[in-house]
């Protein structure tokens, strides 16, 4: 298989963006990295509202969006597990993300914690470019985290995390380039500020800076390394208690990944812009810290960078702390994946013990159909050592 076709499906697959048809007035010109996985949500609960997650109330889940909160939960010990089949509205069976989390306070303004995901791809046949079939393989992909958070003051939190990745899409040696399995580095920064009164009101901030690291390659050739899914992320929440059993809470993230846009500087035989190898290897060899800086400055002015903006916003009713209630939308522009989909969630909690469930609602009609229609989500949460 050639290794761009290789990369793309997996990009094409994980991400499970709408693609369509570009021209001159509607250039697509989709942001790529390696090992997106880490761009999908684990969380449930979060699911449920359309993907927010930075500023929300504390939880074990906090590993994957912002570590800083975990000082400010009211327990001192919380665990998370999650399980999300993906595809499935392509009838794919064999695909699917799992993970666990957890954070154990080491006392009242400090906490530790941990993450893990299981990204499996199901089974693959890998064929040349006759079509005849090579061998068959199971791509999977994890990453591990492990993070430290405190308080600064009574409403402020940092937290800053390290990450192992690893990226086994395939192995082998094919058209004379050997395959291997992808590794990286990254780290995490976090800040957040806990505004929220003794009940629970209040408006909760955050600010985060995802993935930090080194590029990843999947190959012998040195000069093939692809950037990790960097992000930049804003987060706002505001809770309003009507009464001991009522509260409600609207959510709203912004992301932008921080990875700079490959230049469109040729015309394909199809009259599609596409890069020239020049422009694509430049593209490469800029280095990890100076791509965090061009991703704000490259492939088309300040519209361009608006557009790289992801937006989700949701809101979360509870009542009498036991019955939580969920909906959301996520937007992402049409030139930069075309994901846009509604979701609605619930969650039960009794004694330590809570169950989330959320569901993205089908959108969509032919080939505009996002892959990501009817996808489920699974949690449990376990909250212990907290106020009798």
């Amino acid at each position: 298989m050639k290794k761009v076709t290789l990369k793309l499906t997996a990009l094409v697959m994980l991400l499970g963006g709408t693609i369509t048809v570009s021209n001159a007035q509607n250039q697509i010109n989709v942001v790529t990295t390696a090992v997106p996985f880490l761009r999908i949500s684990p969380d449930a609960r979060s699911g449920g509202m359309g993907d927010v997650g930075i500023a929300t109330a504390p939880d074990a889940n906090a590993a994957f969006a912002n570590i800083a909160r975990t000082p400010f939960a009211t327990n001192k010990v919380g665990i998370a597990v999650n399980y999300t089949p993906w595809l499935r509205d392509l009838s794919v069976n064999d695909v699917f993300l799992a993970s666990l989390a957890g954070y154990y306070k080491i006392s009242d303004g400090q906490a530790i914690s941990l993450g893990m995901r299981y990204f499996k791809l199901g089974s693959i046949q890998f064929t040349d470019a006759q079509g005849v079939d090579l061998q068959t393989y199971n791509p999977k992909e994890f990453a591990i985290d492990l993070g430290y958070s405190r308080k600064l003051s009574k409403k402020l939190g940092l937290g800053i995390a390290i990450r192992y990745i690893n990226s086994n899409l395939a192995r082998g040696t094919f058209n004379n380039v050997n395959y291997k399995a992808g590794s990286s580095v990254a780290g995490d920064l976090h800040l957040y500020h806990h505004g929220a009164k003794e009940n629970g009101q209040g408006l909760n901030w955050g600010l985060t800076l995802s993935n930090l690291g080194s590029k990843i390659s999947y190959s012998s050739d040195a000069t093939q390394k692809d950037y990790i899914p960097a992000n930049l992320g804003l987060g706002l929440a505001y809770t309003k208690v009507f009464d001991e059993s009522n509260k409600i809470t609207f959510a709203l993230d912004v992301n932008k990944l921080l990875v700079p846009t490959a230049k469109l500087d040729s015309v394909s035989a199809s009259g599609q812009r596409v890069s020239t190898d020049a422009s694509l290897a430049k593209y490469r060899d800029q280095s990890v810290p100076g791509s965090w800086i061009k991703s704000f400055g490259e492939g088309g002015g300040i519209n361009n960078e608006i557009q790289e903006v992801n937006i989700a916003v949701g809101a979360e009713y509870w009542y009498n702390n036991q019955f939580g209630f969920r909906a959301g939308y996520f937007y992402e522009n049409p030139n930069k994946g075309n994901r846009k989909y509604f979701t609605v969630g619930a969650g039960i909690k009794y004694s330590i013990a809570g169950l989330n469930f959320s569901y993205v609602f089908p959108t969509g009609s032919g080939t505009n159909r996002i892959p990501l229609s009817n996808t489920y989500r699974f949690g449990l949460v376990f909250d212990m050592g907290g106020a009798k």
